[in-house]
């Protein structure tokens, strides 16, 4: 039985530019420059190890300090706050000041998002940008940070960081999962009952461990973030809380079981409300890891 919550991311060879597509990466791949990737936006060609680099998407600051490429880094948004070492300022990811941006003189910017046509606005200033948007699989989340890795001339490190999370996971799912068996999970993105389903990167976790998650059947438009209703949950009576609406919005095990009704939910009954710092449970970087190790922490407590 859970009884507290855990707090727990020119010529080919003669130029040796390498591309990598958004699935696969070759066996000819290095970190030798240029090196020309594929992206969201497009392919990106770094012509040159980046010194100034720009991160206005946490997850990329977090995979950059990870394999190595923190020294790198000259400006993080304002968003990023992880690692506590990174040089945080009030650049936006999500409303950008390209004249801002461009006063750190980057010579590379990652971004996870590209409203008021960022990245064509950076380009135009001669200034290559790296669109990673949220990752929909883990595939896809190592792809990220291997790319990474090629542009920053930090591949090897970035190979060392995915071998890691793979193995740990690897691990970590093995022991865990029967204990997953028949048991159904609530993921809390907000109070007012925004979740996540296995269409989601944050579900694919839940789905990794077997866990039936109650957001599944609910999310018809396939969005992987479906607003759910306080009576849906509780007729749902999940076996496990996830709370991931700590930080943002106060919430904890207390407030949930005051909710209206809320005391006839299982995992409510039981005590079995998790809370996973809202960054953790919502970036799809190297702390992925600690994602999975509180929900494996919880389980055993089931």
């Amino acid at each position: 039985m859970l009884r507290s919550s855990i707090f727990v991311t020119g010529a080919v060879m003669a130029a040796l530019v390498v591309f990598v597509s958004g699935a696969t990466v070759g066996s000819a791949a290095t970190s030798a420059f240029p090196v020309t990737i594929a992206t969201a936006s497009g392919k990106v060609t770094v012509t040159k190890r980046p010194v100034r680099i720009v991160s206005l998407s946490p997850t990329a600051t977090e995979s950059l300090f990870a394999i190595g490429a923190g020294p790198q880094v000259v400006a993080v948004d304002d968003q990023s706050d992880y690692p506590q070492n990174a040089p945080k300022t009030t650049l936006s990811g999500f409303t950008p000041n390209v004249e801002a941006i461009a006063s750190y003189r980057p010579d590379l910017v990652v971004a996870s998002y590209d409203p008021r046509g960022l990245v064509s606005s950076l380009k135009r200033l001669g200034i290559p940008v790296i669109l990673h948007g949220a990752s929909l699989t883990f595939k896809g989340a190592y792809q990220q940070i291997r790319q990474l890795g090629m542009v920053t001339g930090r591949e090897p490190a970035a190979k060392r960081v995915i071998g890691g999370m793979k193995s740990r996971i690897a691990r970590i799912v093995d022991a865990s999962r029967p204990k997953a068996n028949g048991l159904s999970v609530y993921h809390e993105l907000s109070p007012d009952f925004y979740s996540a389903s296995s269409k989601s990167f944050v579900g694919k976790v839940y789905e990794a461990f077997g866990l039936e998650n109650i957001a599944d059947a609910a999310d018809t438009a396939g969005t992987g973030f479906p607003q759910l209703s306080a009576e849906y949950i509780v007729s749902s009576s999940p076996d496990l809380i996830v709370l991931a609406d700590t930080v943002c919005c106060g919430q904890k095990p207390s407030t949930v079981a005051a909710r209206p009704g809320w005391d006839r939910i299982s995992a409510v009954r039981t005590g079995s409300i998790v809370s996973v710092h809202d960054s953790i449970a919502s970036r799809w970087g190297p702390r992925l890891v600690k994602f999975f190790r509180a929900m494996s922490l919880a389980l055993a407590r089931l």
